[in-house]
């Protein structure tokens, strides 16, 4: 079993949940299904699993009166195998998109309070205006994502106590030994490879075989088109599929904007920008928009219409460059822009599994960009990824401003100290 840090949200949730279901949200094939499913074999006597598509009768249990008394009731019809004990059963509604009616039931189940429920699915961000009231205040919403790095660690053998003597060095900003630091870049190589969708991950850490790595990525991105075919619009399926896939294209340009030329010559936004929202709201990929100004808040800065687009799983980007492509990031000898748009893409996805919001800043003349901008203690703190370790103007500059503190500075190379930018390994953006 892949150890998940989400399994501590779920065990936090169960205590302090009063009157509240919780719904968990994510892009398809992350292990949200697994990991609610071991909580509540683990952790109630009385475990109901209800999945929506493998089950459509069950959405007869939400299709009349939705009062908590006549859900069950007809639970009890639908499912007469099942055993409700009070206080100690969770019930849990998987692909829940798939039925509205049971997302708006979510409000009745959590007020009568006899019994715990977990919803999950996998495109809750496109299916929500078919959800007729969405239960605001009696609902919290969770997000899960596919494996980050020091998950990934722990699969291939790592345990907490050899990451946390890692966590020292950067805690210190003290150098980290040659070896380590080598063999840490060789695990970060390999989960840029490899990613961090859970079906990947094993299929690594059993076979350490990259063509059936490459196999299984295949099957999630052809998952996701089936996805594009059956939920986006006549009009929008061939729109939402050229989008994503333009992104390796997009991120190995230099100016890394998504431009949506990339896609179709003399295409325009307002063409496009139905397809963006639904890849975002699906999760498939993520945006990290410009700010004018790098200050704080960032996101009362954000230029609407700029942005750079970021696939949510670093493997799946790696994949759509073509197998190749694994030799050349595993060996280190890929160069050029496309290099740095596969380390860009990296760290926005550890960003985002450390529970940040991606900003960038480009001024108009391009005198100035730095790839991050995050915010931490209401401070802003600029980031610049170097996947080798070149010259750092942009971040430079912008230290000289005494509003902002630090400023890291993510390279191969090892720790270090320049006044206030921190210069750290790649693989430490898992710490920050």
């Amino acid at each position: 079993m892949l150890k998940r840090k989400f399994y501590e949200k779920l065990l936090a949730w169960k205590k302090t949940r009063n009157q509240s279901c919780l719904l968990v949200k994510g892009a398809r094939q992350i292990g949200k299904t697994y990991i609610i499913d071991y909580f509540g074999k683990a952790n109630y006597t009385s475990y109901i699993y209800i999945n929506f598509i493998e089950m459509p009768k069950a959405k007869d249990i939400f299709s009349e009166e939705l009062s908590a008394e006549e859900i069950y009731k007809r639970m009890t019809l639908v499912m007469p195998e099942i055993k409700l004990q009070e206080k100690d059963t969770l019930i849990f509604l998987d692909e829940i998109q798939e039925c509205p009616n049971a997302r708006t039931a979510l409000k009745f189940l959590a007020i009568d309070n006899r019994y715990d429920v977990v919803a999950s699915g996998s495109l809750l961000g496109i299916s929500y205006r078919e959800v007729s009231s969405i239960p605001v205040g009696y609902e919290i919403q969770a997000e899960m994502y596919s494996l980050d790095f020091e998950e990934y660690l722990w699969a291939v053998g790592y345990d907490e106590e050899r990451i946390a003597l890692l966590r020292e060095y950067f805690n210190k900003k003290e150098k980290v030994p040659e070896s380590v630091h080598n063999t840490m870049m060789k695990h970060l190589r390999e989960y840029i490879t490899v990613g961090g969708m859970p079906a990947v991950v094993n299929k690594f850490v059993e076979s350490r075989h990259f063509g059936e790595v490459w196999q299984q990525q295949q099957q999630i991105l052809d998952s996701y088109f089936d996805d594009i075919s059956k939920y986006a619009s006549k009009s929008e399926k061939p729109k939402v599929k050229n989008c994503f896939l333009s992104v390796p294209k997009q991120l190995a340009k230099e100016n890394k904007k998504f431009q949506f030329s990339v896609v179709e010559k003399k295409a325009t936004a307002r063409k496009y920008e139905n397809s963006i929202e639904w890849l975002r709201d699906a999760n498939f990929v993520r945006l990290c928009y410009n700010v004018s100004a790098p200050d704080f808040p960032l996101a009362a800065y954000e230029k609407e219409g700029q942005y750079k687009m970021y696939i949510s799983d670093i493997g799946l980007l790696v994949a759509l460059y073509g197998f190749d492509m694994k030799k050349a990031v595993i060996d280190d000898t890929l160069k050029g822009n496309a290099k740095g748009g596969i380390y860009e893409n990296l760290i926005a996805d550890m960003l985002v599994k450390r529970g940040y919001r991606l900003s960038y800043y480009r001024t108009d003349n391009g005198g100035l960009e730095i790839e991050f901008m995050i915010s931490i203690d209401a401070n802003v703190i600029p980031i610049e990824v170097k996947a080798s370790n070149g010259s750092t103007v942009s971040l430079n500059e912008l230290l000289k401003r005494a509003d902002i503190p630090y400023g890291y500075k993510l390279i191969s190379g090892n720790v270090g100290v320049n006044g206030k930018k921190i210069v750290l390994p790649l693989y430490m953006a898992m710490f920050i």
